[in-house]
């Protein structure tokens, strides 16, 4: 399901749809690509919802590296790529188009009809400009790359939450670009008052 497809809700809509938000995995999560997971909400409606996983790294696959890759920049530009730009960091987005490029990004970088605004100064671009103009030193203030996204199907993830699969949390700057990845399902889950370890399969739905 694409993002564009999806129709835009409010954070704090009536029905409870959670996009702009961030979805915490449980402890006792039983689909092992999931498993301890924070997922950034880009779209959520009746029509079923899209997200972005923001805490699993891809492996073995930096920024630079991925430049070299898809040709936007030649293997000796590597070393001389700016840090703030090498550091990109590169995710493992979820289990759908995972061969796709995801950025997640602030909102001073804007790309008419490519970019998907979302909420509080975030947007969605799964373009190659945006990855041309990172390298030049031209893209957003924050940005993450994740390969591949989260997707579900009409009624599927309120069924996963009703059945204690999934808490949520406001989203933050840090939770979603921060370069400290291994800790944010730890940071997600205390943002709402809950310690991980203290959870259950019997606990509370969010």
């Amino acid at each position: 399901m694409a993002a564009n497809k999806t129709k835009r809700r409010s954070r704090g809509d009536p029905q409870g749809y959670l996009d702009g938000q961030m979805l915490i995995a449980m402890p006792t999560m039983r689909d092992e690509r999931f498993s301890r997971s924070v997922i950034y909400m880009c779209a959520h409606s009746s029509d079923g919802a899209m997200g972005i996983v923001v805490n699993h790294t891809a492996a073995n696959l930096a920024f630079p590296d991925l430049l070299v890759q898809l040709d936007i920049i030649p293997e000796s530009q590597k070393i001389t790529l700016p840090e703030r730009i090498s550091d990109v960091r590169v995710l493992r987005g979820g289990p759908v188009e995972t061969g796709r490029g995801f950025v997640l990004h602030s909102s001073d970088f804007f790309i008419e009809n490519s970019t998907l605004p979302i909420d509080e100064g975030i947007c969605l671009t799964a373009t190659l400009d945006i990855l041309k103009a990172i390298a030049l030193g031209d893209g957003p203030s924050n940005a993450i790359l994740a390969l591949g996204y989260a997707g579900w199907g009409a009624g599927q993830l309120e069924n996963e939450i009703q059945s204690n699969g999934w808490l949520h949390c406001p989203a933050d700057a840090d939770l979603i670009f921060g370069s400290d990845v291994e800790t944010k399902y730890e940071r997600a889950m205390r943002k709402i008052g809950i310690d991980p370890a203290m959870l259950s399969s019997d606990a509370g739905h969010a």
